[in-house]
């Protein structure tokens, strides 16, 4: 059995930047909401503090090279950065990637991940109780040419040998395929160029958020899908018309909190049938606690532990062995979002238990 490659989702939250100062104050990044989370009942481990690298500044070299340096002793084959385009050339966040680009550094494996998704006044937020809902950044589709000019800015990227390629193609993830409105104009767009600039046209995936649109996603001319087994999970252990019931109780209620679950309970139910596919990548969640960003309105998984981790690990590496090599993918949700209480990162409370167990099962 080969080894399958695990690509860890990468947040690039973690600097300062003047759109965060205007909305949120001067200084914010994610680690204003981490340090100022509370805990919420008894049991409930808040706030998180990070050990080994600290609250730490993602513009500062030192940090990306002993984060990619922690990631390639685990076994880690690479990051998914995050990206941002609002449309029209807008972009956010995209500091800490260009200097990974520009600089060479840290010579670690790398793919992109478009989070293409509006933001408003909860996105990052963990003061439930002030949230008004208001867009801040509206995520849109101008169209061909908005494609083309996105490809052509991402274009150093996608040609930097650290890319990784899934059967020589750049592996390229959408994060909400379904709001694309033509979802096979994009694919079909961005094949052409890429063929045109040289590269072996896109590996495209597009992650399946609800654990329903599978089907569309492929129909669309992807390449494989993302699979998010979060939903599933949660409506196996409380009941699909509970599950439904709790998000409507909270839309009226919303500091109610309601979205507890144990995390043995969720990885026992987190992967389907359709993860054994070829062409379905699963993802595996370290842990979950978004009530760092918001507040009681939060889903929790309670009481994970690395061991617990270890046995889902277990799951997810069964599950792709006997896929063709190159499709022996994993995601890893996530190297750092410590803002919804998933991260590998080492901290306080578990040191690098869990970096310790990807190398240990990534060894056998």
């Amino acid at each position: 059995m080969s080894k399958p490659k695990i690509i860890a989702y990468y947040l690039p939250q973690f600097h300062q930047i003047a759109e965060n100062d205007t909305w949120w104050g001067k200084g914010f990044t994610e680690w204003t909401n981490v340090g100022n989370a509370k805990s919420l009942f008894k049991g409930h481990t808040q706030p998180r503090v990070p050990a080994d690298l600290g609250y730490y500044d993602l513009m500062n070299p030192k940090t990306r090279s002993e984060q990619a340096e922690m990631a390639k002793d685990a076994g880690i084959s690479g990051f998914l950065y995050w990206h941002y385009w609002f449309g029209n050339g807008k972009r956010i966040l995209e500091k800490p990637f260009n200097e990974v680009l520009n600089s060479g550094k840290p010579d670690f494996p790398f793919s992109l991940g478009w989070a293409n998704h509006s933001w408003n006044d909860t996105s990052w937020k963990s003061d439930a109780k002030k949230s008004g809902n208001k867009f801040l950044l509206e995520q849109t589709y101008p169209g061909k040419e908005d494609y083309e000019l996105h490809f052509k800015t991402m274009l150093p990227a996608f040609k930097d040998p650290r890319y990784i390629k899934v059967d020589g193609k750049p592996l390229f993830v959408v994060y909400d395929p379904c709001a694309l409105p033509s979802g096979k104009e994009f694919i079909d767009v961005w094949q052409k160029l890429a063929k045109k600039n040289g590269l072996n046209g896109f590996h495209f995936v597009g992650r399946d958020n609800s654990g329903k649109e599978h089907q569309n996603i492929l129909n669309m001319g992807f390449d494989a899908v993302n699979t998010n087994g979060q939903w599933n999970a949660e409506s196996s252990v409380k009941g699909k018309y509970l599950r439904i019931l709790n998000v409507k109780i909270k839309e009226r209620f919303p500091n109610m909190l309601l979205d507890v679950y144990n995390y043995k309970d969720i990885i026992k139910n987190f992967f389907t049938a359709n993860d054994r596919k070829s062409n379905y990548y699963p993802i595996i969640i370290p842990q979950w606690d978004r009530s760092p960003r918001a507040g009681k309105k939060a889903v929790i998984y309670k009481k994970s532990t690395p061991n617990l981790f270890k046995k889902h690990l277990k799951d997810a590496i069964t599950i792709v062995k006997d896929k063709p090599k190159e499709q022996q993918i994993i995601f890893l949700k996530s190297w750092n979002e410590w803002g919804e209480g998933n991260y590998i990162e080492p901290d306080l409370l578990n040191g690098r238990k869990y970096l310790d167990i990807l190398k240990e099962e990534l060894n056998k």
